[in-house]
């Protein structure tokens, strides 16, 4: 077979389509890695004018309080005291699905929390799952290219899914999350919500701490069965999104507890697995949870386009004493969120009511389309200056971040065999029945991939258990 070269758009061979460059194995990704830049940039603008992911979607406002003192690890002014509230506003959605498509399906679950407080916006931008299915941001539109519809049949092919996931063994983590019972919540009151990635928190002398963030649903976790998700779909395609309104609109406001895992910044250079891997979990035994505090949601909206479909998340949106970290994961994201935001929605949708922050906003930034306020009047809008212009606030500067390797295209620097490790863990916790759904649900959707597809996907999943693997394989033999 003859070889075909993977290129640029300016017809550049791609001498790697998995690994981002980064500096050193676990350095940040750089800007001058310009083939991510077009691939991603290119993924944001292939369709108008829905989400490219997370497409459907409900959302309701509501308010954050905090129920325990964090400050030893944060600055930032949301938590700084006990009892003290903020503004919040939290979008729901399935990830790969169109906006006509049923609440049911088994699919992540976006679990988006804007948060309005006094040093501007933070956007916690997370899945009801604690991992992912890749860990590198060049991957990204290649594993949403698999979730999407042919070319020719305008129809979605499991074969293309399990093509993709058998050439991306880290993935298993996330397939056995996905085709439990957990692939097919009950609604969006009874899930639980995690940012996934690795984030940081600084204090206030400055040091940097890892942080992963989980949110605990106080409801208790309900999930579906397949055919019980399945007969939704067909009787209420709207399910999640009727439940969570109405159960706002009747006063029974769903709640969930904040819970972080703290990692002291010099740990993540000697712990046992790459903390940035956003295909990982930390386990508990290692970083408890600490309680922080209560998410309500306890208003609907009042105009679904002007807050749910314009409401528009970033992890870039940051405040003083949270910060970012090296997962690539993460970094990617830092610029294709806001970048499809400003194809979706234009360059100013930061001025959006749904996004506008509740402190000032004083950036020097102007025109573009939808520019709807003054514009900045005849202020200059440029720094630094004789007059009396926003200027920088130094004091605000982040602890740096040690970064020592070569400019190249890492993998993640995981034994060959750890993406195995947690996937079987997850499979031996779940009990008998759990099981059994398990292994029909993947029975259900891989028996329509090819046969070769079938082999190196099955040997994963006996790589993570012998059992898991065997008794997905004798599935399909019986199919």
């Amino acid at each position: 077979m003859k070889k075909i070269p993977l290129t640029m758009a300016n017809g550049k061979p791609v001498d790697d389509n998995q690994n981002s460059l980064t500096a050193g194995s676990r350095g940040p990704v750089l800007m001058q890695d310009v083939y991510l830049q077009e691939k991603l940039a290119h993924f944001d603008r292939e369709e108008i004018p829905e989400r490219i992911v997370h497409a459907k979607g409900a959302g309701a406002h509501g308010t954050f309080t905090v129920t325990n003192d964090i400050t030893q690890y944060t600055k930032a002014a949301i938590f700084s005291e006990v009892g003290k509230q903020t503004r919040t506003f939290t979008r729901f959605s399935t990830v790969g699905g169109e906006r006509g498509s049923a609440d049911t399906a088994r699919d992540p679950r976006g679990f988006a929390t804007k948060f309005y407080t006094e040093e501007g916006n933070w956007d916690l931008v997370g899945n009801n799952t604690p991992v992912f299915f890749i860990r590198d941001p060049l991957k990204f539109p290649d594993f949403i290219h698999t979730q999407k519809r042919l070319p020719d049949s305008n129809l979605k092919s499991h074969n293309m899914m399990w093509d993709f996931w058998s050439k991306s063994p880290e993935s298993l983590h996330q397939i056995t999350t996905l085709f439990s019972n957990r692939g097919t919540p009950d609604g969006y009151r009874h899930m639980n919500g995690y940012s996934s990635h690795t984030y940081s928190f600084i204090n206030a002398y400055n040091e940097r701490f890892w942080v992963k963030f989980h949110l605990k649903t106080l409801q208790g976790i309900k999930n579906l069965s397949a055919d019980e998700a399945t007969r939704l779909a067909g009787v209420n395609p709207d399910y999640a999104t009727e439940d969570l309104f109405v159960a706002i609109e009747k006063g029974h406001f769903p709640q969930w507890k904040m819970y972080v895992q703290i990692m002291p910044e010099l740990e993540a250079n000697e712990y046992a697995i790459n903390p940035f891997d956003v295909t990982k979990v930390w386990p508990h035994g290692d970083y408890p949870l600490i309680e922080v505090g209560i998410l309500e949601l306890n208003k609907n909206p009042t105009n679904y386009f002007s807050e749910v479909e314009q409401a528009a998340f970033s992890p870039s949106n940051k405040v003083p004493g949270i910060g970012l970290s090296p997962d690539k994961m993460l970094q990617g994201r830092l610029f294709s969120y806001p970048d499809t935001q400003r194809y979706r929605l234009g360059v100013n949708y930061n001025f959006l009511p749904i996004n506008r922050p509740d402190v000032e906003v004083n950036n020097g930034y102007r025109n573009g389309a939808m520019r709807f306020d003054d514009n900045g009047g005849n202020s200059p809008n440029y720094e630094p200056s004789h007059y009396n212009v926003p200027t920088e606030s130094p004091e605000l500067h982040e602890p740096p971040l040690h970064i020592d390797g070569d400019a190249d295209r890492y993998a993640y620097d995981s034994d060959a065999n750890s993406d195995f490790v947690q996937a079987g863990n997850l499979y031996r916790l779940l009990s008998e029945n759990e099981q059994k759904d398990l292994i029909a649900n993947i029975v259900g959707s891989l028996q329509h991939a090819e046969p070769m597809i079938q082999e190196l996907q099955i040997a994963h999943f006996k790589k993570a258990d012998l059992a898991y693997g065997t008794a997905i394989e004798e599935g399909i033999k019986n199919a």
